[in-house]
């Protein structure tokens, strides 16, 4: 009955974020409460468990909170902006370097962690040239997808956060055997960028043998919908102190001496302290970017509580008890390793919220009883799934892109898929090389 009762409330909040009938937070609070009544535990009980989970995640969102609040004072003051901006003027003209400074901008445009704000940076910037020189836009966003997903991993972004919530620990010390793959996934993917470059190079050239018809893949940029940023928040002369800013705060993140929140919230108070003095301007800056910030807290706590009440009755156990049951011995020490290999597909059919609450947790309690460490079992499922991010109609921020950009969801998935696809498998077996993944 207790996995009967587990296995519904985890379908229903799948269900539920699928269909986006509820937000992630009232589906990760009041689904796991009804299905702890309908197993006879009390309110006081539920409330106890509450506070188990909530334990487990503080720490998690107070890092979300200042995290986005710093980046997005860096952001305002214009601290990626000259890097950008030099990198589109060196390979203006040739489409091999378009392609590979495509994937390096997106890269540092996603140091942030916002897709959003990748998205609103690189698309205006970059569409006009690929326009000029014929070169597919959906190819634009499949490199810029990719080199946002890479940079995804790091700990102020929403999957290692929410891995955090999901196996306990610090965010940024999951991260911390990350970065060698990271590393490694942006130079394949500057390789990869080279060989479409190429590949494009000859469509273009065909195309314009043919007489120079119309491109297919034409398409207008509505204006409209181009955000501009606010000129008079630039901070120039204090690029380079913003910049050793930034780059202190990621040394103490690897470092790993103090918790992540607290270093960015000593690096919010300096980085508003030195770039907006006034009082009224430091709490604008605050306010502008809150509701990212509170929103993405919000969502873990909620999750805090959904895993210690799923935890906290039982459910979980006794689902992944009765699953060991069906599956056949030889694949359940496997299990993470298969669910990453399918990362991707996932991406399509699951949101993010679902992905990472329901499914990892489960998968954990499974493969972790055959001795499989959950680090490594949540970096199969990470890696797998974190590349599929920008190709995936649950990502507010794809839609965002395509709407920046005049393109089509669906071409955009046929374009980019298995190129994602089989970029997430190469990923996995990498990190199965280097020790990140286990068996």
């Amino acid at each position: 009955m207790l996995s009967l009762i587990g296995f519904a409330t985890i379908f229903i909040i799948v269900f539920l974020l699928l269909r986006g009938r509820v937000s992630p937070i009232i589906g990760l609070v009041l689904v796991p409460i009804a299905g702890a009544l309908l197993a006879g535990f009390g309110l006081a009980e539920i409330g106890g468990l509450f506070n188990e989970g909530i334990d487990r995640v503080i720490q998690v969102a107070i890092m979300f909170i200042f995290a986005i609040l710093f980046f997005g004072v860096m952001q305002d003051a214009g601290l990626f902006d000259p890097i950008i901006n030099k990198m589109i003027a060196i390979s203006r003209g040739n489409v091999i370097a378009v392609t590979v400074g495509t994937v390096l901008i997106g890269a540092i445009a996603h140091l942030d962690g916002s897709g959003a704000s990748t998205f609103l940076i690189t698309i205006p910037a970059l569409l006009p040239l690929y326009q000029k020189l014929r070169m597919n836009p959906y190819l634009l966003l499949l490199l810029v997808g990719l080199s946002a997903s890479i940079m995804n991993m790091v700990p102020w972004a929403g999957p290692i956060g929410r891995t955090a919530a999901v196996i306990g620990g610090d965010p940024s010390d999951l991260w911390r055997p990350l970065i060698p793959l990271q590393l490694i996934a942006l130079v394949l993917l500057v390789g990869l960028a080279v060989i479409l470059g190429i590949r494009e190079k000859r469509r273009i050239a065909k195309l314009e043998a043919q007489g120079g018809a119309a491109d297919e893949v034409a398409v207008t940029v509505e204006t409209a919908t181009i955000k501009e940023k606010d000129e008079s928040l630039l901070r120039p002369r204090l690029l380079w102190l913003n910049l050793l800013l930034t780059l202190g705060v990621i040394t103490l993140l690897v470092w790993g001496i103090i918790p992540a929140g607290f270093i960015f919230m000593i690096g919010l108070s300096v980085a508003l302290l030195v770039n907006y003095p006034k009082v009224n301007d430091q709490m604008e800056r605050i306010k502008a970017h809150a509701p990212n910030a509170l929103l993405m807290a919000a969502i873990i706590l909620a999750a805090g509580s959904f895993l210690g009440i799923l935890d906290g009755t039982g459910m979980l156990d006794s689902l992944a008890t009765d699953i060991v049951l069906y599956l056949p011995a030889f694949v359940i020490p496997y299990l993470h390793v298969i669910i990453g290999f399918l990362g991707v597909p996932f991406e399509l059919i699951l949101s993010t919220d679902a992905y990472y609450f329901a499914l990892l947790p489960l998968i954990d309690q499974i493969v972790s009883a055959h001795g499989v460490d959950s680090a490594s079992i949540a970096y199969a499922m990470i890696i797998g799934n974190i590349i599929g991010t920008f190709v995936s109609p649950f990502s507010p921020a794809l839609w965002l892109a395509l709407g920046l950009a005049g393109l089509e969801m669906g071409r955009h998935i046929r374009y980019s898929f298995f190129w994602v696809w089989g970029f997430s498998i190469v990923l996995i077996v990498i990190a199965m090389l280097i020790g990140i993944v286990t068996l």
